[in-house]
């Protein structure tokens, strides 16, 4: 009787600490050959876009430059280096979305499109030149300027795991 309670007991505290246990896999690091690559070189990203919301260039490059940091361990310089990272911001566009029944919209959708060069000095063949877009929808009744800023962060971080993945995460 004892031993059927000692086991009861272990079983049922078992069964408690793998039931909060579960694995899972991030794929957002980089497949870069260390040996062979050790410098980047991250130009600026000018906003070319017909519309200009002047603090998202300086997020978006500050969000690259964090991740490029914080998932691989390549050197960021400013001279000759073994990939470049270049770009411009193309479009920050708003599109009403949704319509009501009072024929306006009811939805706005801001997107921002960001055009990317990726050049591989020692493997040509790994170069980019693509551009990436993302977009966030805001209810219309707000106004852009009181969520443009939350909004950017998260395409901005959209963005850059977009480009991220395409280029030295080589997904």
């Amino acid at each position: 009787m004892n031993r059927s309670l000692h086991i009861f007991t272990l079983f049922t505290a078992l069964l408690i600490l793998l039931s909060g246990c579960t694995i899972s896999y991030k794929f957002n690091g980089s497949a870069l050959n260390y040996d062979i690559y050790k410098t980047i070189r991250v130009s600026e990203f000018p906003i070319r876009a017909a519309l200009v919301y002047a603090p998202l260039q300086q997020t978006f490059e500050n969000k690259l430059l964090n991740t490029i940091t914080r998932q691989t361990r390549l050197q960021e310089v400013s001279g000759n280096s073994d990939l470049e990272m270049s770009g411009e911001i193309t479009g920050y566009s708003l599109t009403p979305q949704s319509v009501g029944t009072d024929a306006y919209a009811t939805e706005t959708r801001l997107t921002i499109t960001v055009k990317v060069k990726y050049t591989d000095h020692i493997n040509p063949a790994n170069d980019l030149d693509q551009s990436f877009s993302a977009y966030r929808q805001f209810d219309s009744s707000l106004m852009l300027t009181d969520v443009q800023d939350g909004l950017c962060e998260e395409i901005c971080d959209e963005l850059v795991d977009l480009i991220f993945n395409a280029t030295l995460g080589n997904w």
